[in-house]
């Protein structure tokens, strides 16, 4: 019995080996808006962060890598990530007229997340100084809208750079969390009732509109989604939506999150909200997300594995027509899935810079791939729509024992007669910076505690012969083609 199950798994490794040689090819439009395949119009900077509340103004004032991380995308992009600041600690901070501190609050522990906390217009002039966009969140759940509202007044008066306003964070949780406005009963219909209600008051006092951005469930959709959200709204209500958010934490192993077919069928979930979202002319964006809930998992969050999810899924997202991804930063020190922090760079911030080099001021993204393989390809498009860039990714999984298997990959339809790449490579789908296995991108990483990029930048050159070029990617790799 034992020599059978042994039979099995080699045999299965042999088929794999023996797939995984097989080269898959993809044909890149020379237009963009040709060939039958769907193409998403881009947004300036489709990657942006989102921090936690109340760990705002520390990642800006005491975290020295901060600025540096966003300041790597601004460098090519041209245009500073957008961020959004709010999470579950919103729903427990009031806004303190007479206090000059960012934020007042007691833990127990520094890698707490306070149960209660009030904030001073000095928060909102922290965040004006962000040359960015930001979107702010503010409270809901303890049902005192005139605090809420005296907040948005500084808000709107004292931030040139605010997109938008979230007047709550995951609703869907109130009753769990003792919210008072949940306390005579909740469920999506009431919400969406609330909802409105502040949408409209909270609009009216600001004299802004469009402001906010609605919805910031968590759920998966239908249930809390923007297309049931969007179902009871009037034209008053709809004048003051700026965009639609939703968030998301897909979990999972390594394994399971950095699956390309496990991220497409993930993200297929939305397509409803997007389209409903799109229907009233207002953008679909993920307000918050990233890897695991709650800070992410010590064993997935802090991977190479998740580096290449962050890669693929903002992609992904992307072509799926969310207009912007922001990832998640939660306590500082006590954050697994954290870009970066005090002390060290995470390997997912790696995914991030890969994705916004492939999106740099491109205007359209196609995927050339069907979204069932563990074998992804992209395309990005200038504003000519001439092909610019393209990223494949191999999500086969190697854990850093054994052979690690390569995909070979073709792309046809190219012009030039050799095309540059850079890979985005680790040890393992299992390395971490924080345990010495640093990735690195073109040859390049990022240094712990600044973020400043080290190492040579290093380019691949691949020959194109009768417009058509090979690329090998190894298992748990991907790699930027550089078309122009």
């Amino acid at each position: 019995m034992a020599l059978g199950i042994v039979t099995t798994i080699a045999l299965s490794a042999l088929v794999a080996a023996e797939v995984a040689s097989a080269a898959v090819t993809f044909a890149v439009p020379s237009q963009a808006l040709t060939g039958g395949l769907k193409y998403a119009p881009l947004d300036p900077a489709p990657v942006g962060i989102s921090f936690e509340f109340f760990a705002y103004p520390s990642y800006f004032t005491n975290v020295t890598a901060t600025n540096q991380c966003l300041a790597n995308f601004q460098a090519l992009t041209g245009t500073w990530p957008p961020i959004r600041i709010g999470g579950t600690t919103q729903d427990r901070a009031l806004y303190d007229s007479t206090t000059s501190a960012y934020v007042v609050y007691t833990v127990a522990s520094a890698a707490d997340a306070p149960a209660s906390l009030t904030f001073g217009s000095s928060f909102m002039t922290l965040a004006n100084t962000y040359k960015g966009s930001v979107v702010l969140g503010l409270n809901r759940g303890k049902n005192n809208i005139d605090n809420t509202i005296a907040a948005a007044k500084i808000a709107v008066s004292a931030m040139g750079n605010l997109l938008a306003i979230e007047l709550g964070n995951e609703p869907e949780y109130y009753t769990n969390d003792g919210q008072p406005i949940a306390s005579g009963g909740w469920s999506p219909a009431i919400d969406a009732a609330s909802q409105n209600n502040w949408d409209i008051r909270v609009g009216s006092a600001v004299n802004k509109a469009p402001i906010i951005q609605a919805g910031n469930s968590n759920d998966s959709p239908p249930t809390w989604g923007a297309a049931e959200l969007i179902a009871t709204e009037n034209s008053t209500v709809k004048q003051y939506v700026k965009t639609y958010a939703h968030h998301n934490y897909p979990g999972g192993t390594v394994t399971s999150l950095m699956s390309h077919a496990n991220i497409a069928s993930n993200l297929h979930v939305f397509d409803a909200d997007v389209t409903a979202a799109l229907g009233q002319g207002k953008p679909y964006v993920f307000g918050e997300t990233n890897s695991v809930s709650g800070g992410g998992a010590a064993t997935v969050s802090p991977t190479f594995g998740a580096a290449l999810w962050t890669l693929d899924y903002s992609l992904r997202a992307t072509y799926s027509n969310i207009s912007r991804t922001y990832f998640h930063h939660g306590t500082v020190g006590n954050c697994q899935y954290c870009f970066w922090g005090r002390y060290s760079m995470g390997a997912p911030y790696y995914g991030a810079y890969a994705a916004t080099a492939l999106l740099a001021k491109a205007s359209y993204l196609t995927a050339l791939d069907n979204g069932t393989t563990n074998y992804a390809a992209y395309v990005a498009y200038d504003s000519n729509k001439a092909p610019l860039r393209a990223l494949l990714y191999n999500s086969d999984y190697y854990g850093g024992s054994g052979t690690r298997t390569t995909q070979p990959f073709v792309l046809t339809g190219l012009t030039a007669s050799s095309v540059r790449a850079k890979r985005l490579t680790a040890t393992s789908a299992l390395s971490r910076q924080d345990q010495g296995q640093i990735p690195t991108f073109g040859g390049q990483s990022f240094t712990d505690g600044t973020c400043v990029v080290t190492g040579s930048e290093t380019y691949e050159t691949v020959a194109v012969s009768n417009g058509q070029a090979s690329f090998t990617v190894s298992a748990s790799e991907a790699l930027v083609v550089y078309l122009q």
